[in-house]
């Protein structure tokens, strides 16, 4: 009878236990790369989805400011523009202009269009040819010296135009803008009206008068963010007046 040694049982639990340690290695393993696989789900299904981007306008309007700057009202005007990420075209006034260079240049500076209203807000018609040079190239020299650029418009006080002031003004390389739209905020009718005048009033392309200097502009500034707001609630954009610059 051949005798058989009996089985070791200290190897038999080790390598039972090796085979369970490496099971549960296995098991734990594929636990973990299953549990990152549905973080990584979870985080993607949770992302929220790219905004879509803004509408470009399909038409626009624009605003124009007449006889500044004033250190009253424009840095209102620019405040309420930059909240409605609208740039607009000032015609200064020369002297103005003189009388506040920093302000001048901040216009430039914050993106906005800087043309010509005559030094002293003169009737263009009513000037000889050497008076009307003076009123608008000392203005011009104002502009730039307050770091804008040679204006390429100019914008005739009390919107006078006659066939002799446009020969005069091309001599000049300059470009007359006026406008289709008229607020009448000089008149100070109320903030209400001035918003109702441009919502009844305004298409696409049209040009805007507003004023930001020359008497009391108290109103002008109540009734801007809500004539901005309808503009775009119906669908303008803005943009400044074509201006390009003059042949130096």
């Amino acid at each position: 009878m051949v005798l058989r040694h009996p089985p070791d049982r200290r190897r038999l639990s080790a390598a039972v236990l090796l085979a369970l340690l490496v099971v549960a290695v296995v098991v734990g393993l594929g636990t973990v790369a299953i549990g990152k696989s549905q973080v990584r789900a979870g985080q993607a299904a949770a992302a929220p989805p790219p905004a879509a981007p803004a509408p470009t306008p399909s038409k626009y309007v624009v605003l124009t400011f007449d006889d500044g700057p004033d250190p009253r009202y424009t840095p209102q005007i620019l405040d309420i523009l930059d909240r409605y990420d609208a740039k607009a075209t000032f015609f200064v006034i020369g002297a103005e202009a003189k009388r506040h260079p920093t302000l001048t240049r901040t216009l430039t500076q914050r993106g906005h269009s800087v043309q010509n209203h005559t030094w002293s807000h003169a009737d263009l018609t009513k000037l000889s040819w050497t008076a009307f040079q003076r009123q608008v190239k000392d203005t011009d020299a104002q502009i730039r010296a307050a770091g804008g650029k040679p204006p390429g418009c100019l914008r005739p006080p009390y919107g006078t135009r006659t066939p002799l002031l446009d020969r005069r003004a091309a001599a000049l390389g300059k470009r007359l803008v006026l406008w289709d739209v008229d607020s009448r905020d000089w008149t100070r009718p109320g903030p209400a009206a001035i918003e109702q005048r441009v919502a009844a009033n305004a298409r696409d392309g049209s040009v805007i008068l507003f004023h930001d200097g020359g008497g009391n502009r108290a109103q002008t500034i109540a009734a801007l963010p809500g004539v901005l707001k309808m503009l775009k609630d119906s669908g303008f954009g803005f943009r400044t007046a074509a201006c390009s610059t003059p042949a130096q």
